[in-house]
């Protein structure tokens, strides 16, 4: 694992620096049966790929790193083949997240850096992309809108959470749930979507059920965490009362549920393409950090 530090954490695309990978080593998240290298003939690496789990995760999730050295004449050839090799040892196609500052084409440099990764990440399999808004909330922003009695919130059972995914599945503007619908009935979507949230490390009792005051359906709130912070998790709203501000409602009572427990920080992620979420991100008063560019394999 010292050749995993070795690579300094430099270039136009953001690396993992040693202190962040022996803190990940350190939580289970990074393992070095996850760390990979391409070597040649002398032993001097030459690039690596570092893959990201939940500290309890079977397999990686998503690769989080990698480098190609700046002699390497092909580098998204050396990657294609360092990230297929991973591939082929895992079983699968964890995604390739990029973090990226939200002017990355017009720094020539970096939109080189990313272009050799998209490329290297197709070639290995990963032809889905989707670029996603990073948004934060912290309280030094505004405070989060109190109830204002349009929306009703209340526990639920398993089915009823079930039924919301599959409703909330209907027309939505986030592409990996499109892209996921034209391979699967949105009732197998909604198990998989089920089961993703439930395992991540927010708990099952914050969930809610958003309804009208006389009880009609309205939407969800799923507050969830990642291993870092609090995060937004899933919300939405039924087909049938969309374009009635209703999602604000929903995202401030996520908010006002981290808030209360002292939460620093609450992130979020959205598609670019769904300007209707961003804009309540924005009147919420959270903010875009980064630019995350998403590669993954195609849908089952």
């Amino acid at each position: 694992m010292d050749r995993a530090l070795a690579p300094p954490a430099d270039g136009p695309v953001p690396a993992l620096t040693a202190e962040r990978i022996r803190e990940e080593l350190a939580g289970n998240r990074l393992r070095p049966e996850w760390t990979w290298f391409a070597e040649d003939e002398d032993g001097e690496v030459l690039a690596r790929a570092l893959w990201w789990g939940r500290a309890d995760s079977a397999r990686p999730i998503a690769l989080d790193c990698l480098q190609v050295r700046s002699s390497v004449a092909d580098p998204a050839a050396l990657a294609a083949g360092l990230l297929a090799a991973g591939h082929a040892a895992f079983g699968g196609l964890p995604l390739y997240n990029l973090s990226l500052p939200r002017d990355w084409r017009t720094d020539p440099a970096l939109a080189e850096a990313v272009a050799w990764r998209r490329k290297a990440a197709a070639q290995a399999g990963l032809t889905t992309e989707i670029e996603r808004l990073r948004y934060e909330w912290t309280p030094a922003a505004a405070a989060p809108a109190g109830p204002t009695g349009r929306l009703v919130f209340r526990e639920g059972t398993d089915e009823e959470f079930l039924e919301a995914f599959v409703r909330l599945s209907e027309g939505s503007l986030d592409l990996a749930t499109r892209n996921e619908l034209r391979v699967m009935d949105a009732r197998r979507l909604a198990r998989e979507d089920f089961a993703f949230y439930l395992d991540c490390p927010g708990e099952r009792s914050w969930w809610r059920l958003a309804e009208l005051p006389d009880g009609t359906p309205a939407g969800m709130a799923i507050p969830s965490a990642t291993p870092y912070h609090r995060n937004v998790g899933y919300l939405g709203v039924v087909p049938e009362q969309r374009g009635q501000g209703l999602v604000d409602e929903i995202l401030a009572e996520i908010t006002r549920f981290h808030a209360a427990a002292g939460a620093e920080r609450v992130t979020a992620t959205t598609d670019t393409v769904n300007v209707p979420m961003a804009a309540a991100f924005d009147r919420a008063g959270y903010e875009v950090t980064e630019i995350r560019l998403v590669l993954e394999g195609p849908s089952r």
